[in-house]
């Protein structure tokens, strides 16, 4: 396998295929936690922020005791004392305090941060150069609401008057296949100080991240697919739309209900790529 994936100096297109099996992928606050759908299509959605914490809390797991590869956005901690932080472990502007907040937290390396609250007025922002697009189902989904009980109550009058069971709901959906983008910009990358060690780090945590994220309510997740073009300069030679739709699914059965990644066919297409690109096959179930 080809190391052009891991040339922060090149940039890259990404392409991405997960499933859920009986779970809830990403549910939505404002909706009862009911799976995201897009209104008009009834295709399944997860947002880009669930995908990048999957990615914050891998990295965290793998590197995890490297003070470069500290996460900005982590529950627990205020994002004003850490900006603070900056402005005073790097005085001079706030040009040397986002240096050296990218220089410790792996997150605003790779994905930027705003940076300008707090106290001493902020440190701006950082564009970072991993964007992630909102993940799609192929597929119209069909979110489903179960009902289920539990055996205490949450509250002791309710015991004391006697009741022994406090009902609930659950949302899941049966089956999706669900697709997603990622694109990386050389030359922002080299504005946060992006290293082929951060770019291993990424992709491992994206191939592990579902095995790390396990949870009931998420049912069964699994990554199907990764694929990475890597042109061979920091602008690239072909626009990233061209690239992504050499690779798609298509059901094999339009008339059965899909219930795994077998019920689609993958194809990438077999003409040439664009001179100078490169593709690198990360994880591919198909095969």
């Amino acid at each position: 396998m080809s190391d052009a994936h891991l040339d922060p100096a090149r940039r890259h297109d990404v392409v991405m295929f997960f499933d859920v099996t009986d779970g809830n992928p990403n549910g939505d606050p404002d909706g009862g936690n009911q799976p995201r759908t897009d209104d008009e299509t009834g295709q399944g959605l997860v947002t880009d922020v669930a995908l990048k914490r999957k990615i914050r809390d891998t990295v965290a797991l793998l590197r995890g005791d490297d003070p470069r590869y500290g996460i900005f956005v982590e529950a627990g901690h205020a994002l004003n004392t850490r900006i603070e932080e900056g402005l005073t472990a790097a005085p001079g502007g706030t040009g040397n305090a986002q240096q050296w907040l990218c220089d410790h937290y792996f997150d605003i390396r790779m994905f930027g941060a705003v940076l300008n609250t707090g106290a001493k007025g902020g440190a701006g922002q950082v564009r970072g150069p991993l964007q992630v697009t909102f993940a799609r189902s192929i597929d119209p989904i069909l979110p489903t609401d179960h009902a289920i009980t539990r055996v205490t109550q949450t509250r002791q009058e309710d015991i004391d008057k006697g009741e022994r069971t406090e009902m609930g709901s659950k949302w899941t959906v049966p089956y999706g296949l669900y697709r997603a983008h990622a694109f990386y910009s050389a030359p922002r990358a080299a504005k946060t100080g992006v290293t082929t060690d951060d770019l291993t780090a990424l992709w491992r945590a994206v191939t592990t991240m579902f095995d790390h994220d396990r949870s009931a309510t998420r049912g069964e997740m699994k990554l199907c697919g990764l694929w990475i073009f890597s042109h061979p300069d920091a602008l690239g030679v072909a626009p990233a739309a061209s690239l992504a739709k050499r690779i798609q699914v298509s059901r094999t059965n339009p008339d059965k209900p899909a219930r795994q990644h077998l019920d689609y066919q993958r194809t990438i297409a077999d003409t040439p790529l664009p001179d100078g690109v490169q593709l690198t096959t990360k994880v591919d179930l198909w095969l």
